[in-house]
């Protein structure tokens, strides 16, 4: 436990002449309640900055398909969210609130240890209301598609979906002789 707490020591430093007492002027909780905001002012010099303090999930191991055990790691998560979102329209922002809408999905499940395939499952949910085309991307390597048919089968399964926009077809326009 003592590497954690000077760990968060460090955040808490003055940002100018790192000196470590600093007192907060004022928190608050983000919009998603998942991380707080907090106002600092350093105690040596007056310099004033923000600290922002989130949940880790820390005790929770992954279990791969091959039986294998591992500590699950917020940046292999952001990583494939990364990748299956690559040259898709994103902000910063919502990527962020991506990642905490999984990680809280994940925390209430409250167990010690998850699958890959239920993260995955948790994965897939958030992606398909946040991006159809990084879901089928994700889902692509996820559910190891095998062929062709198995991708079509999972792309009519997206456009089947009923909150799906469906794209109108024009009228033509017809040509008629004079």
């Amino acid at each position: 436990m003592q590497p954690f707490i000077y760990f968060l020591d460090l955040f808490v430093r003055c940002a100018v002449c790192n000196h470590k007492d600093t007192k907060v002027i004022d928190s608050r909780i983000s919009i998603d309640g998942v991380s707080v905001r907090r106002r600092r002012e350093c105690e040596k010099c007056g310099f004033r900055f923000s600290t922002l303090e989130e949940i880790e999930l820390l005790d929770l191991t992954v279990v791969k398909r091959d039986g294998r055990r591992e500590n699950y790691s917020k940046d292999k998560l952001v990583r494939g969210l990364e990748k299956a979102l690559e040259k898709r329209p994103y902000t910063d922002a919502t990527f962020q609130k991506l990642v905490h809408k999984i990680e809280r999905d994940i925390q209430k499940k409250r167990r010690g240890q998850l699958t890959t395939a239920e993260l995955g499952d948790i994965v897939m949910k958030h992606l398909h209301v946040f991006d159809k085309v990084a879901y089928i991307r994700f889902a692509s390597v996820y559910r190891s598609f095998e062929d062709v048919r198995t991708f079509e089968s999972e792309l009519k399964k997206l456009l089947g979906d009923p909150k799906m926009p469906t794209r109108r077809k024009t009228p033509k326009k017809s040509v008629g002789k004079s």
